[in-house]
Order: structure tokens, then C-alpha cells, then sequence
């Protein structure tokens, strides 16, 4: 493209998977999308475990063929009450086979699905990439203004904000944030071990949060490791041969001897959501519309679900003729979102919060749930069929 103005149905800024989900997705709406981002490798070693509907909306994209066989599958899941403390939880397993799934999902690594990705945008005649960051965006009453970090000035009906947690177009938008730092973080890093993990995650929860081990292909896994932020820190400190003595311990050495890949991150902990998930002609999506700790495998799949709504709300105000910019559309994929993200920020923070709880009624509270879990089997199924989206969902998107 040249230095000229030019118009779209849609512009979706932010490179990221749920950014580049949707903007494949809507583009599949016969929508002229453009995805404004700066094209760059993933940074990062870090992974992501798809679950249930998220494989589905990744086929019918038209890139999980590509995935498949570079991610693990996760047959069964394990929660371990790790906390020494004098009222603990029964183990609980969460099995696929047992709600009729050959697996609950996959664990792949984020460079690999952005890859794959970034393929499939390219492959997309409806779909315009501007690979650049957007340097501002303005929206007005009829049109959202987009300029990139070059000059380049794309406007269009609808704007999709996947540009993350400090979002520029939220900004643009007018719309406020709810933050609450967590005094947790979560260090991340992979590892090779001696003895093969049969497609099982497992999840130790400890006194300062959750410590999951989650299958990568072959004898692989994912680790994201959530800790106090001082403890974080001391381990992300340690040289390889100390942090993998760490991850053999914490693992209980169910793996045998353990060794860390090169390559770690630390982040801080938060949960934050925005006071509204769409206006003046902007729809958030992605860490833009949701942020929440690494628990229960929930941050990208909500976002990969806001590209499935957004999407669906696009093709359906397309066939009936309305501004797919307009109030009332733009009210079609809040009112998709809000419950979705609701309950599962909820969900995420009563989890947490009753895991680092101090308090014996919280911890008697916790135990009589997880037993009651592990021990009653339509409630366990129940568990595991919400865990893996809303059962809500599929009534709402059929009519």
C-alpha cells in the first residue's frame, strides 16, 4: 500500500493470536478487514492449552491442520492440594473420556500458533496487513481513523481492539478500567523430563497459588509456576541446575529427572476488565477486554471466543443491512461477552482467593468442594463440561 488513505469494513489492530484470529475470522465474514500490527516472531517460549470450542474455531479458520501435530494433547488433568496445610483437598482428575472427548484440548506453544497464523492472514485475499504498529486512533460519529507508526491512514465502520492490556483503541474508545493488582506473579519456562507424562496435565496447588506442569509434544511440558512475587523472582534467579532441582521437587519428581529448556519469564499478576466491552464504534477483544491470571487455561480461550462473537455478530449485522459500527450492534457483542467474561473472571478469583486463604472456614470450604468433586460424578462432569466454555454458548449462537 501507498501513503494514501484508504477504507475498510473493518480494521483489527494488535498482532497477537486473538488479534489475528479475529481478523481472519471476520475477513471470513466477507467483511474488508485490515489487521494494522507489527509483524515480529513471538517473543517468548510461552504456551497456550486450547480448549474444547477454541480447537473448533481454529479448524474453521482454517489453521488447526497446521497445529495439530506440533501441540500435545491433554487426556486427563490432575488438581494436587500441595499446601501442607491441616485441612487439605482430595486429589481430583478430570478425565476427557469421561464427558465422551478423546481430549479436553491441546497445549501448544504461542510461537507456533502465531506462526501458523500469520500463514493463514497472508493466505487471505479479503484480508489487508499493514505491518506496523498503530501510532492513533480516533473514532468519530460515522468512521473509526487509524494512522500507523508510518502515516499511513486506514479508516473504517468498526474498529477491533487486540492491541492488549494497555490498549490504545480502548483509550480511543472512552472506556474505563477495572485493575487489582494480585500480589502474585508467574514464572514460566519449559522442561524435558525422563519419564513421559501419557498427555496428563498437572496442577499443584501450593499456599502462595497454583504450580501446573502441561504436556508439550513428546516427554515435554509447559510450566507456569505462580509464586509470591519475591519467591518468583528467587526462582527465575536460579541458574539452570537449581531451577530444575526446584521443578523436580515441585513436581514431587512424578516426572523423573527433570531439566529446564533455555528461556524464562516472570510477569505480574492482575485481573482487570473494562467497564464496557464495546463503543463509539470500537469492540475490544483479547487482553483488551480481559486480563487474568494463567489459572484453568482461560486468558487466550475467552479471547479466541471474543474473535467467535465479534465475528458473528459482524456476519449477522452485514445480512441485515445495519452499520456493523453501530450502537446497537456494537450492544449485540457486549451483551455475548459480558456473562462469558464475568464468570470466568469471578471463577478464576474465588479459586484463587481460596487457595491463598489463611482461613480454616476457606479451607474447609475449598476441601468439602473438591471432595465433593472428585467423589460425585455429575457434578465433576458438570465441572469439566463448563471448564471448557460456557454450555450456554451453543443455545445462544444457534438462533
Amino acid at each position: 500500500m501507498s501513503n494514501t488513505d484508504a477504507s475498510f469494513d473493518v480494521i483489527v489492530v494488535g498482532g497477537g493470536p486473538a488479534g489475528l484470529a479475529a481478523a481472519i475470522a471476520l475477513s471470513q465474514t466477507g467483511a474488508r478487514t485490515a489487521l494494522v500490527a507489527r509483524q515480529a516472531p513471538y517473543a517468548d517460549n510461552r504456551t497456550t492449552a486450547l480448549l474444547g470450542g477454541s480447537v473448533d474455531f481454529l479448524d474453521e479458520i482454517g489453521v488447526w491442520s497446521a497445529c495439530r501435530n506440533r501441540a500435545a494433547g491433554l487426556k486427563a488433568m490432575r488438581l494436587v492440594d500441595d499446601t501442607g496445610r491441616l485441612i487439605r483437598a482430595p486429589e481430583v482428575r478430570f478425565v476427557a473420556d469421561e464427558i465422551g472427548l478423546e481430549m479436553f484440548g491441546y497445549n501448544i506453544a504461542n510461537a507456533v500458533l502465531v506462526d501458523v497464523l500469520e500463514q493463514r492472514a497472508g493466505e487471505i485475499d479479503g484480508l489487508v496487513r499493514i505491518s506496523e504498529d498503530a501510532d492513533s486512533v480516533r473514532s468519530d460519529a460515522d468512521a473509526v481513523t487509524v494512522t500507523s507508526a508510518s502515516g499511513r491512514v486506514l479508516t473504517a465502520r468498526l474498529v477491533v481492539g487486540a492491541d492488549g492490556r494497555h490498549s490504545l483503541c480502548r483509550e480511543a474508545a472512552g472506556i474505563g478500567v477495572s485493575r487489582r493488582t494480585l500480589q502474585q506473579s508467574a514464572l514460566t519456562f519449559n522442561i524435558t523430563h525422563a519419564r513421559p507424562h501419557h498427555n496428563v496435565s498437572t496442577e499443584f496447588h501450593t499456599p502462595q497459588g497454583p504450580c501446573v506442569f502441561v504436556p508439550l509434544p513428546g516427554d515435554r511440558c509447559s510450566v507456569v509456576w505462580v509464586a509470591a512475587p519475591k519467591e518468583a523472582d528467587r526462582l527465575f534467579a536460579l541458574d539452570d541446575d537449581a531451577l530444575s532441582a526446584a521443578a523436580e521437587r515441585q513436581s514431587h519428581s512424578i516426572f523423573g529427572r527433570v531439566r529446564v529448556e533455555p528461556g524464562r519469564h516472570v510477569f505480574p499478576l492482575a485481573i482487570e476488565r473494562p467497564l464496557s466491552y464495546a463503543q463509539n464504534r470500537i469492540a475490544l477483544v483479547g487482553e483488551a477486554a480481559h486480563v487474568v491470571p494463567p489459572i484453568g487455561a482461560q486468558g487466550l480461550n475467552l479471547g479466541l471466543r471474543d474473535g467467535i462473537d465479534i465475528a458473528d455478530v459482524v456476519r449477522k449485522a452485514n445480512a441485515a443491512g445495519e452499520d456493523i459500527g453501530a450502537p446497537q450492534v456494537l450492544a449485540r457483542y457486549g451483551a455475548a461477552r459480558r456473562a462469558d467474561i464475568l464468570s470466568r473472571t469471578f471463577a478464576i478469583d474465588v479459586a484463587n482467593r481460596s487457595l491463598l486463604s489463611d482461613l480454616l472456614p476457606m479451607q474447609s470450604l475449598r476441601a468439602v468442594g473438591m471432595h465433593l468433586m472428585s467423589g460425585i460424578g455429575p457434578l465433576r462432569r458438570l465441572a469439566m463440561r463448563e471448564g471448557l466454555a460456557p454450555s450456554w454458548r451453543a443455545t445462544r449462537r444457534a438462533g
